[in-house]
C-alpha cells in the first residue's frame, strides 16, 4: 500500500491529527464546502477552468531553474529552484486562491473573507476576488500591517477591504480568529478562503489539493533535466501549505528526503520561535492540541494557553502547523528544523548576490538550511527548493538588517 493511501485513514484524518473541531453554526458551511469540492474534483469543466486561469492569469508551469552560481558557491549538491515567486502577485499563494474563488462561485457566495500574515495570501484573494467580481474582506494583525505595508496598499489598491486586528499578538493568529467571527456570522453569502493546510476538514485537504500542482511540476521537470528524482526537498512551513505542495508528489518516493524549515526566531525559549515540529533542535512549547478548527502541534503553555510566537517573516509567525505535517513528522517521512532570523536574513542576502534573486523571508528560512546542508553533500546529490515568494514586500525588513 502507498503513503498517499494511508495516511488518511478517516474522514479529515492524517493519522491522530485533522480533524473538525468547530462551532455548531459552521458544520453547515464545512459538509456544504466539503461536498461542493468533491464534487468540482470531478467535474472536468471545474479543472479545465482552473488550469485555464493557473497557466493565463497565474502564469503556470514556474521554471524549475538550476541555480548554477549557488551550487558553485556552496560546493556541493545540484540545487534547483522551484520559482514559484514568479507567479502572479509574487507567491504560490494564487494557486489556492483560484481554486477557493471557483468554489465560491459554485456555491454561489458572493463574497470572500481571508486572514494572512505575510499579506501574500491576502493579496492573491484580494486578486481572485477581482477577477471573478466578488467583494472580499481581509483580515490583518496590525503588527504584520506595520511591517507589510506594501502589500496593504496592492490589497486596497484591489478593492479589497482590509481589517486590522489588534488583539492578542496582533499577527496571523488573530487575523485567523476575527476572520472566523466574521464567517460564523455571514455563512449564508460567504465563503472563508483560508489561505494555508490549516483549520477544520476539508482545508487541509482542499488547500494541499489545489497546491500539489508546485510537486507534479517539479516532478516532471527534474526528470526532464536530470533523468532521475532528486535526492532532498527543501521548503519552509509556516502552516505549510507550499511544503506540502512540492512534498505531495514525491511522498512515495522512499529515496526522496524531505526537509520543511520553520522559524526559529530570536532564541529557543518559548515566545521566541515558531518552531513546532522543530522540538529535536531544543525550541520548547510544541504539543498537540486544538487551534482553529483542526487537532495538531501546537505551540502552548504549561496550563495548554495558545503560546506567543515570533518571526522577522509574517508567514511564519503561526502557534500552529497544518496537521499533515504533523502526521509526516511523526512517521519520519518529512524532517523538521528551524532557522533563526539571523540566518534567515543573511541567507536572502547571499541568494540576491549569487542568483539575482531576492526570496520572500519565508522562503530564506528554506535557502538558510540548505546553505548550511549543501557544503556536507555529495556533488552528485539533486536538490529542490520549493522558492515559494519574492521579497518585495520585504525590503524594509531586509534593508533594516542588511
Amino acid at each position: 500500500m502507498s503513503y498517499t493511501t494511508q495516511i488518511i485513514r478517516e474522514r479529515g484524518r492524517y493519522g491522530p491529527y485533522g480533524g473538525r473541531y468547530v462551532p455548531e453554526t459552521l458544520m453547515a458551511p464545512l459538509e456544504e464546502l466539503e461536498r461542493v469540492y468533491t464534487e468540482a474534483s470531478a467535474d472536468p469543466r471545474f479543472q479545465a477552468e482552473l488550469d485555464s486561469l493557473l497557466e493565463n492569469f497565474a502564469g503556470r508551469p514556474t521554471p524549475l531553474q538550476l541555480a548554477s552560481r549557488l551550487t558553485e558557491h556552496l560546493g556541493g549538491a545540484r540545487i534547483y529552484l522551484k520559482r514559484e515567486d514568479l507567479l502572479h502577485t509574487g507567491a504560490h499563494k494564487i494557486n489556492n486562491a483560484l481554486g477557493q474563488g471557483l468554489l465560491a462561485l459554485r456555491m454561489g457566495k458572493k463574497r470572500v473573507i481571508a486572514e494572512t500574515g505575510a499579506g501574500q495570501h491576502g493579496v492573491a484573494t484580494a486578486t481572485v476576488a477581482a477577477r471573478l467580481g466578488l467583494a472580499c474582506t481581509v483580515y490583518m494583525g496590525t503588527e504584520d500591517m506595520e511591517r507589510q505595508r506594501l502589500n496593504v496598499n496592492r490589497m486596497r489598491l484591489l478593492g479589497a477591504e482590509v481589517v486590522g486586528v489588534n488583539a492578542g499578538s496582533r499577527t496571523l493568529k488573530d487575523a485567523i480568529n476575527e476572520a472566523m467571527r466574521d464567517w460564523v456570522t455571514n455563512v449564508r453569502d460567504s465563503h472563508y478562503l483560508l489561505g494555508s493546510v490549516l483549520g477544520a476538514h476539508p482545508y487541509p485537504q482542499m488547500v494541499r489539493d489545489f497546491q500539489k500542482v508546485i510537486g507534479a511540476e517539479a516532478r516532471v521537470q527534474i526528470l526532464h533535466a536530470e533523468r532521475r528524482l532528486p535526492d532532498y526537498l527543501f521548503a519552509c512551513v509556516g502552516g505549510g501549505s507550499n511544503a506540502i505542495g512540492l512534498f505531495y508528489a514525491f511522498l512515495n518516493d522512499a529515496t526522496v528526503k524531505m526537509v520543511g524549515v520553520e522559524a526559529g526566531g530570536r532564541g529557543k525559549s518559548l515566545g521566541e520561535h515558531a518552531a513546532r515540529l522543530g522540538a529535536s533542535g531544543g525550541y520548547s512549547g510544541a504539543r498537540p492540541g486544538v487551534l482553529q478548527g483542526t487537532y495538531t502541534y501546537v505551540l502552548q503553555t504549561t496550563d495548554g494557553q495558545i503560546a506567543t510566537t515570533h518571526s522577522v517573516s509574517a508567514g511564519l509567525d503561526y502557534a500552529g502547523v497544518g496537521p499533515e505535517h504533523s502526521w509526516l513528522s511523526d512517521q519520519r517521512r518529512a524532517e523538521y528544523t528551524a532557522v533563526s532570523d539571523d540566518d534567515a536574513i543573511q541567507a536572502a542576502r547571499t541568494l540576491a548576490r549569487t542568483e539575482g534573486i531576492i526570496p520572500a523571508l519565508e522562503s530564506a528560512h528554506a535557502v538558510a538550511e540548505l546553505i548550511r546542508r549543501a557544503p556536507h553533500m555529495e556533488k552528485d546529490e539533486v536538490v529542490i527548493l520549493n522558492l515559494s515568494g519574492r521579497g518585495d514586500k520585504d525590503m524594509e525588513t531586509l534593508s533594516r538588517y542588511v
